[in-house]
């Protein structure tokens, strides 16, 4: 099995820009790589799209079977008994898979951080304390994990990054009323939040969700 990501690049020159897209529980970097095609992005958008694997974990509220997660979930309470370590050790991986595209020429402020699920919530953990600009968030059916630290870690030269928070109306994973209380959270703390929920949506994505999210990213990187 290999933990090599996946690099999908759109365009027709060297790519500028770069969005890296976490997975969510249980899945691998190839269950969002059918996205990029559905996006339709303009082709003068040359950018990368990377799609790395969680590590191979056990997970405790699945019987502590081992699998792809970004971290443990300990009770079904997901915003309850978190991971810290766990949380804190996937940060630090997106924080070198970000330096990997500096060293490569891509600058920070031209990098937006996807997630879905536990991927979503890892994304806002680093976004909202990276010490450099990032171009924006995506962060779907999820929740801002470590609330209670943020306001003591929360990096200034992303006080206004744009985010994009999405989330289904009846998601029986990752209730909508979490991710609710995760945008007013963060709006508590200065940032404004774009808040998408779509009517009738379980634990997934949506045609409509896609096309939203590809013309929040046009507006970001073009």
């Amino acid at each position: 099995m290999s933990d090599k990501p996946i690099i999908i690049e759109v365009g027709s020159e060297s790519p500028d820009s770069c969005v890296i897209w976490l997975h969510g529980l249980g899945a691998d970097g190839h269950d969002f790589e059918p996205l990029v095609p559905e996006l339709k992005l303009d082709m003068g958008l040359n950018t990368r799209f990377i799609f790395p694997h969680a590590p191979m974990i056990p997970v405790t509220i699945n019987q502590g079977f081992v699998m792809r997660a970004w971290f443990d979930i300990r009770v079904a309470s997901i915003d309850a008994e978190q991971d810290e370590k766990g949380i804190r050790d996937s940060a630090e991986m997106v924080n070198q898979m970000i330096a990997e595209q500096v060293k490569a020429g891509i600058k920070t402020e031209r990098i937006v951080l996807a997630g879905f699920t536990q991927g979503g919530a890892i994304v806002l953990q680093v976004a909202l304390r990276y010490p450099e600009p990032l171009a924006g968030i995506i962060a779907l059916s999820t929740y801002l994990p470590l609330a209670g630290t943020l306001a003591r870690e929360t990096s200034k030269a992303n006080s206004a990054i744009p985010i994009f928070l999405a989330h289904g109306s009846v998601d029986p994973v990752i209730a909508v009323d979490l991710g609710r209380q995760s945008r007013a959270l963060l709006e508590k703390q200065g940032y404004k939040p774009a808040w998408h929920e779509y009517n009738g949506m379980q634990h997934s994505v949506s045609e409509k969700e896609i096309f939203d999210i590809a013309e929040w990213l046009e507006q970001i990187l073009l």
